[in-house]
């Protein structure tokens, strides 16, 4: 499936960022894996670049040395509740946004004019499942999540004719070690595997799904 295929994933050293490089990999990509754990390496990626998303001129300079690459999938991001929509700290707003949105916009930033000039690419987002309506305590989170949802769908009508796909995966709770401990009397095999959710990424990321344009794509497992 990605034979000659050079794939970005952000967040490459979290949970679904190692599925996901594992997946593409196992299908034959060359994945450059990018994050901001200070390690000379990663696994499950041919190529590791420790960035800061967050700061875009180092993002954008970032993407241009890397040459020319075919998808990028963009996990970077995060999750915290606790403060409601009423509070005026603006703390957990802030950060939400900064790590969830800014993270997707820069690389995408990064990554279009490559993609322009050679007429091709894809890029896959990670909204969220609950984030298709407002969840109490959790208005930060949900507004950056929509925001990547509705930027999904915005650039996908900027870019689909000229031939790059752009779309989201919207997952319910992912079985991660940082969500057992945080929910430990859950029902874990109801939740979405990451590998399971690395799958459809992969989808996404490929010529496979080049006729799907700004998907929303819900990858609920058994919530």
């Amino acid at each position: 499936m990605f034979k000659n295929t050079r794939i970005v994933i952000t967040g490459a050293a979290g949970a679904l960022g190692q599925a996901t490089a594992k997946q593409a990999r196992e299908l034959g990509a060359h994945v450059i894996g990018v994050d901001i754990v200070d390690a000379q390496e990663l696994p499950n990626t041919d190529h590791y670049i420790r960035l800061d998303l967050m700061d875009r001129e180092a993002t954008l300079a970032c993407f241009k040395s890397m040459g020319a690459i075919d998808a990028l999938v963009n996990i970077a991001g995060g999750f915290a509740m606790g403060s409601e929509a009423s509070d005026p700290a603006d703390e957990q707003w802030h950060w939400m946004f900064r790590i969830n949105v800014d993270t997707m916009r820069n690389a995408t930033m990064g990554a279009v004019p490559g993609f322009v000039a050679q007429g091709r690419g894809a890029i896959v987002n990670i909204g969220a499942l609950g984030a298709l309506s407002g969840q109490a305590a959790m208005s930060a989170y949900c507004c950056a999540k929509s925001s990547v949802m509705k930027l999904t769908e915005s650039l996908s009508e900027e870019l689909k004719r000229k031939g790059i796909n752009v779309n989201a995966v919207l997952p319910s709770i992912i079985d991660t070690p940082p969500n057992r401990a945080g929910m430990p009397d859950a029902d874990f095999s109801q939740w979405v595997k990451p590998e399971q959710l690395a799958q459809v990424i992969c989808f996404l990321a490929s010529d496979a799904a080049s006729a799907v344009h700004g998907a929303l794509l819900p990858v609920k497992g058994l919530v």
